[in-house]
């Protein structure tokens, strides 16, 4: 199982509502909890996550800040369209700290997973990282 979500293993950040230069929504795949990705205060925000290939998922792992509702959805085309909703969770307030949330997707075939994050706590939020747990279809 390799993290599918990594820059370094051929994954990208094809679409983000906002974008700040000090705070660049690759960050969320550049591995580091110490980087991250900054929405600039409305709601909804989202970002999409293109692999390197089809991936079988079986955890996703997102570090954050002040999210209050997010939900993920999938795409299996290679053009990020036709997305099907996976999860909706509500999370709990950390206040001072990271909110770490895992989701168990039991071999989930994708090649693009959409964020999109409904509320916070806040008029700010951050996704310092996600994990994909996976393996390339191709490896199957």
């Amino acid at each position: 199982m390799i993290d599918a979500a990594l820059s370094s293993s051929g994954a990208q950040v094809v679409l983000a509502t906002s974008s700040d230069e000090n705070y660049p929504p690759e960050n969320i795949i550049d591995g580091s909890t110490e980087t991250f990705w900054i929405s600039t205060g409305m709601f909804p925000q989202e970002f999409i996550i293109r692999f390197s290939g089809t991936q079988k998922i079986r955890l996703v792992t997102i570090q954050s800040y002040n999210v209050k509702n997010l939900k993920i959805q999938k795409s299996t085309f290679s053009d990020a369209t036709d997305f099907e909703g996976i999860i909706d969770k509500e999370f709990e307030h950390t206040e001072g700290q990271l909110q770490s949330n895992d989701f168990a997707l039991n071999g989930t075939r994708a090649t693009h997973l959409r964020f999109i994050i409904t509320s916070g706590f806040d008029h700010f939020v951050s996704v310092h990282r996600v994990m994909v747990e996976g393996s390339s279809e191709s490896n199957l």
